[in-house]
């Protein structure tokens, strides 16, 4: 199996695109940007709430649409009335079973289906934009007709998408969620280390990865490589899905008290004492920049790299993507501008079998330094049940706007918010699914050939 979890987060020294929220729209979001306010991140509107993105049948969609039936998903799914969590492996093949994530004539591959997560895969075609764009009323299919500049066939060998540019290309999944069901996505970690952009995009909505309750249509990834060209091809995942129902995040009482139970935050073997969590609607990370014994701490993305072709079997040689990052005197480094850097949490996080977690806004400096979600924590994410080790580091993506920064060792640059799972799910995150990044001891992506910090 692939990698199902995305343990990364991404620090920018800019704007961060955000959409409205539930209850506030875009103008006021962005007004909001504009006085140097950190974009929010809230929960989904609540179970049963109508969002106004579902939209009469196209040719997308399944004949008649998801059925306006409070209660409908938790009764197909064989859960009690009113479940609130997330959906485990084993409710996702029902969802799937079910039709409420279809892909039509291509299937939907078993082994896509992760412990809280589903990769989606790209589609027969990409279309290169003038710009990004919500579709606010009208389907994505219609804007896109106002900024397409040209059609890219992905079949075969595929093919490469420039740095800086924007792409849209349509999923092969589409869904048709019944009502009391909803969707988040979000990058794989192996896409955000390449420093590729991407977010999906669903008709008449005005929020990106978000996927309304009951929501039915297809889904649209937006896809911008940032330091690199990329190759890719129809079938290649870049991005992954997770459906809830209800409220499920956890509060700061609720981290504290599992904290206190099974810790899910652990450094050098030792769970850290509650005085030690730093919380606020979530659990915040810290930057490791003591790094190895030769002072790297990370990575930064080169200038004129080559192609960085994901179609490829096997990992490439990191030293033409990549130069080491080393710490300076006083355990600090300054960002360069515009330059993509990775690097390491100072904590290692455990998510049990219960849980799942993501990366979240985060805007230490009002206005300076902003963390944006980049991931999603699959539960057993640092987690063994048997206690053979505690916890795994996460990767932090890292990127200085406008002007040079300065980050010092242990300076909280993002968060981590954790919701509850309907039930345990039948197989966790780790190296029996062919997971990438549990206990990991470097940044770079599994694309990549490289020798781990130590």
């Amino acid at each position: 199996m692939s990698c199902p979890c995305l343990p990364t987060a991404a620090v920018w020294l800019a704007d961060v695109v955000a959409g409205g929220t539930p209850d506030e729209g875009p103008a006021a979001v962005a007004h909001e940007r504009s006085q140097g306010a950190a974009p929010r991140v809230r929960p989904g509107p609540p179970s049963g709430a109508h969002t106004g993105t579902s939209h009469a049948p196209t040719g997308h969609d399944r004949p008649g649409g998801a059925a306006r039936e409070p209660g409908r998903a938790a009764r197909s799914l064989g859960l009690p009335a009113g479940s609130v969590g997330v959906l485990p492996c084993q409710l996702l093949e029902k969802a799937v079973r079910a039709g409420y994530v279809d892909a039509g004539r291509f299937k939907v591959p078993e082994e896509n289906i992760q412990p809280a997560s589903l990769d989606l895969r790209l589609g027969e075609r990409a279309f290169r934009i003038r710009c990004s764009f919500l579709p606010g009323k009208e389907t994505v299919e219609a804007k896109l007709k106002d900024f397409t500049l040209d059609e890219i066939d992905l079949r075969r060998g595929g093919a490469m998408l420039e740095a800086g540019r924007p792409y849209l290309i349509e999923l092969k999944e589409h869904l048709a969620l019944p009502e009391g069901l909803r969707g988040k996505a979000n990058p794989k970690s192996s896409t955000g280390r390449i420093d590729v952009f991407t977010r999906v995009i669903t008709d008449r909505s005005d929020r990106f990865d978000e996927i309304a309750n009951g929501y039915t249509g297809a889904l649209y990834l937006e896809v911008v490589p940032l330091s690199f060209a990329i190759r890719v091809r129809e079938d290649l995942s870049l991005n992954q899905l997770r459906l809830s129902m209800g409220r499920p995040t956890l509060s700061d009482a609720d981290i504290l008290d599992t904290h206190g139970r099974e810790p899910l935050l652990w450094r050098g073997g030792v769970p850290l004492a509650p005085e030690e969590l730093m919380l606020s609607d979530g659990l915040f990370l810290r930057l490791d920049l003591r790094g190895d014994r030769d002072g790297r701490v990370g990575y930064s993305a080169r200038d004129n790299a080559p192609l960085l072709d994901l179609v490829q079997a096997g990992p490439v040689d990191a030293e033409v993507f990549w130069d080491p990052v080393r710490r300076d005197e006083g355990e600090r480094i300054i960002l360069s501008p515009n330059r993509f850097y990775l690097l390491m949490s100072d904590e290692a996080v455990s998510v049990p079998s219960t849980l799942a977690a993501e990366m979240t806004a985060y805007d230490p400096t009002s206005g300076e330094l902003r963390t944006h979600y980049a991931g999603f924590f699959d539960p057993g994410f640092g987690y063994d049940p048997s206690g053979s080790f505690h916890g795994s580091k996460a990767a932090l993506e890292v990127r200085a706007h406008d002007v040079p920064f300065m980050i010092e060792h242990g300076q909280p640059v993002c968060k981590l918010t954790f919701e509850r799972m309907l039930e345990e799910p039948e197989m966790l995150y780790g190296p029996r699914i062919g997971s990438s990044y549990q206990q990991q001891a470097d940044t770079l992506s599994k694309f990549f050939r490289s020798r781990p910090l130590s």
